[in-house]
């Protein structure tokens, strides 16, 4: 029984762990551009789930020791990590006066290139690099509307260095006074199969297709940035309670490691 017992101590152990990263994350990029925090879920997992129905007898009398037995471990419950749920909710909007700095006021995300393809990102601290290109803090090139058949490298944004650079209210590019086009902003009906490429950036799960449409009318702020919507105050409460929670499981596995020591030390050298 101590050694059923200590695999499910340790699967509580393991979920802990598992949150505490995910918290102290969530905590060192709370000064981070654009960032969504990220949360864990979990749930309980039966052992009776990886038995036959007709495997288990259940016991229709009242609990005893001999019914216990027959229950062939379907009591047993184990943490089961489900998965990382990233939290959307938009932070609050900082004036920075940036001419390239421009926030989301709700919905929708940058379309960027990457090496890895087309990513999305919600950071809108952009810059102009060595090449004249309209990039982000990593250095990925900002995407402009275009049409299907247009390639990224096509949708690109390059500045003659020759006059003001500038992005307005409508997410419109100027180069002086110069129209260079409207920044791609886009808007996904499933956020649930995004995942996180780095910090900042999302891409679409592999075994989900990406339902994303364009937004005509963006509603952005020039001379602003998204903050991170990470509060650091809870941040800091979820990782004390989960530090003291995974304390509290490694006392039950030293626990259980005692009562398996007594099992095969003591009682297993008992002679009747």
């Amino acid at each position: 029984m101590s050694l059923k017992g200590i695999y499910t101590a340790l699967s509580g152990s393991l979920a802990q762990t598992l949150k505490i990263d995910t918290i102290a994350n969530n905590i060192a990029n709370v000064n981070t551009t654009g960032f969504k925090r990220d949360q864990q879920t979990f749930s309980e997992y039966m052992t009776a789930m990886e038995k036959e129905p007709q495997v288990i007898q259940v016991p229709r009398v009242p609990a005893s020791i001999e019914s216990f037995y027959d229950i062939n471990g379907g009591d047993k419950g184990y943490v089961d990590a489900a998965g990382t749920f990233t939290n959307f909710e938009q932070g609050s909007l900082k004036p920075t006066g940036g001419k390239l700095d421009v926030a989301i006021d709700g919905k929708g995300f940058f379309e960027v290139a990457t090496p890895s393809g087309v990513q999305l990102t919600r950071a809108g601290n952009f810059s102009i690099d060595g090449n004249g290109q309209l990039v982000t803090k990593d250095g990925h090139p900002v995407l402009m509307e275009g049409s299907n058949e247009q390639s990224a490298d096509q949708r690109t944004v390059r500045f003659s260095g020759q006059s003001q650079a500038y992005i307005s209210d409508g997410g419109e590019v100027f180069d002086g006074e110069r129209n260079l086009g409207k920044i791609s902003l886009v808007q996904v009906n499933n956020p649930d199969a995004l995942q996180k490429v780095g910090s900042n950036n999302y891409a679409f799960k592999s075994n989900m297709a990406p339902d994303v449409v364009a937004t005509k009318t963006p509603n952005l702020k020039q001379g602003f940035i998204e903050t991170s919507n990470v509060n650091i105050v809870n941040e800091m409460t979820e990782m004390i309670m989960a530090q003291r929670v995974f304390e509290g499981t490694q006392k039950a596995i030293q626990a259980y490691d005692a009562m398996s020591d007594k099992l095969i030390n003591v009682v297993g050298n008992t002679k009747g």
